[in-house]
């Protein structure tokens, strides 16, 4: 029962995000998406996108995993992250970046290489009067800022 990494479709990495993510929908976009499985069960996703902030997006030169989700699987998220960064890189990114919320531990960031950039307090939410937006139920979570370059 060996892990490898497959490549899915973002149809496939949006499903199982969809089915076995903690607290996020899927993405509604993406730049690339890969998988890990275990014989030939899908046992996790990882999706890669552009930044979310406007100014990390801006430099160009970085990506955002912006959805890992597994079954469980002992060491999918870590084969996945150190995926999705050999992969990033590949394509010529030179930083890739991610978040974890308040209670996450970060182990599987720390085993693929990532380390803590900051830490970023709890936000409102991103409804703005001049941008409304629906809560998405994750409104007032401190939140680690990660990354590997």
């Amino acid at each position: 029962m060996v892990l490898h990494i497959v490549p899915v479709s973002f149809q496939t990495a949006r499903a199982f995000v969809a089915a076995h993510h903690r607290h996020h929908a899927p993405p509604t976009g993406h730049k690339f998406s890969i998988g890990v499985a275990q014989d030939e069960v899908l046992v996790g996703v990882a999706v890669v996108g552009r930044p979310i902030s406007r100014v990390i997006a801006a430099d160009g030169v970085t990506l955002e995993v912006l959805r890992t989700a597994t079954d469980g699987t002992r060491n999918a998220n870590s084969m996945l992250y150190g995926a999705a960064w050999r992969a990033a890189r590949a394509m010529g990114y030179e930083r890739l970046i991610t978040y974890t919320q308040e209670g996450e531990s970060g182990e599987s960031l720390r085993a693929a290489g990532f380390r803590v950039l900051a830490h970023r307090p709890a936000r409102g939410g991103w409804n703005m009067p001049a941008r409304p937006r629906e809560s998405k139920g994750t409104e007032g979570v401190p939140r680690t800022l990660w990354e590997v370059a």
